[in-house]
């Protein structure tokens, strides 16, 4: 692939990634998306669909995936780094899911900042900016 098709496809794809950010109110059940965004840390939770904020949560984290395979596939055009990616990409997915039901589920007042960053990481493309510069420099070794 040349090289402006990869920086157009890159940039694409980033801009969904940042659509969905944008569009995250509109996209997503967001019980939690308001409550992190106020005084949080003292406020219990408020009350929510577990059903609906897993669905929520799985669905922007698949979103979010797929580009980022999209992105990792244009940047280094190899099956293997795109398979180890997703590999990895399922084993958080799951790691983070549990821990986020573990702390949901341990709810008390006050004690929400791990809750947070977990929750962050599942619904922010965050792994992306760990694994593309992980790969360059695997790349350049």
């Amino acid at each position: 692939m040349n090289k402006p098709i990869k920086i157009i496809l890159i940039v694409f794809l980033v801009g969904l990634l940042v659509l969905i950010r944008m569009f995250e109110d509109q996209l997503f059940y967001g019980v939690l998306l308001e409550f992190f965004k106020t005084t949080h840390s003292t406020d219990p939770l408020p009350s929510y669909d577990l059903w609906k904020l897993l669905g929520s949560i799985s669905l922007r984290y698949g979103m979010n995936t797929l580009l980022s395979l999209g992105i990792l596939w244009v940047l280094f055009e190899k099956r293997s780094i795109v398979r180890l990616s997703a590999i990895l990409y399922g084993v958080l997915y799951i790691v983070a899911m549990i821990l986020f039901l573990l702390l949901i589920s341990l709810e008390t007042s006050g004690g929400h900042l791990m809750l947070f960053y977990v929750r962050r990481f599942l619904i922010q493309p965050i792994f992306l900016l760990i694994l593309v510069p992980a790969f360059y420099f695997q790349n350049r070794t």
